[in-house]
């Protein structure tokens, strides 16, 4: 399981990390709300812990902003705020659970352990889109102006991550780090997939394009949008 964490206070947040790494949880830690928003909206997590007070966008901003782009990853707010109106505000901003500080780190993993046990029905349907495109990542499927079409696992985990990111322009290593993991894909994988995913899209007719941004990387979007 692949777990987010979002704390800015260097002490707390290390032994957070190695507590859910000992207890087998891949973790990653961002120690600001810009950061930690970029990579939450990844969708490439399992669940995330969240400290509501942080620099750069506040945890409830940061959480209500996941939540309006589609955002469906269990949510545990880990902080020192906790009188009625604080706990309140942030399950109604889209948090699954709610833990104050100080707390015991028996109760965070029980806590956390239940957030990801959480029934697939409770959990509201995602579907992505650009242009004619749609894409439902719980069933990983994807069509174009409404007809299915077959995206191998590695093209659908990419063409996933570009949707998520529309927009944005985003660096070959980036691409890499995301898709494969620590192993790291021989030098023009990400070119090749790219490549790839673009010719089958290309057939099915999406009006949309993935761009190649010079020494940079790749950007998705529609004809007319603003690089």
């Amino acid at each position: 399981m692949r777990v987010l964490l979002i704390e800015d206070d260097a002490i707390l947040g290390e032994l957070v990390q190695r507590g859910l790494s000992a207890s087998g949880y891949q973790v990653a830690w961002e120690r600001d709300g810009d950061s930690g928003y970029e990579r939450a909206a990844s969708g490439s997590f399992d669940a995330v812990v969240l400290d509501l007070m942080l620099p750069g966008i506040d945890g409830i901003s940061l959480l209500t902003a996941l939540r309006q782009t589609g955002v469906r990853t269990p949510v545990l707010c880990l902080t020192a705020r906790g009188t009625v109106a604080d706990r309140v505000a942030g399950l109604d901003a889209g948090a699954d659970d709610y833990l104050t500080k100080p707390f015991a780190f028996e109760e965070l993993l029980a806590r956390l352990r239940a957030v990801l046990r959480r029934p697939a029905d409770l959990i509201v349907p995602e579907v992505l889109a650009c242009g004619t495109l749609r894409l439902w990542p719980a069933d990983r499927r994807v069509a174009v102006a409404g007809m299915a079409i077959e995206v191998p696992p590695r093209e659908f985990d990419l063409l996933e991550y570009l949707v998520r990111n529309r927009g944005r322009t985003l660096p070959r290593d980036l691409i890499s780090e995301r898709i494969w993991g620590g192993e790291g894909p021989r030098a023009n994988v990400v070119d090749a997939t790219v490549s790839r995913l673009r010719r089958r899209l290309r057939t099915a007719r999406w009006d949309g394009a993935i761009v190649a941004v010079a020494g940079l990387g790749y950007r998705l979007g529609l004809p007319g949008e603003d690089a």
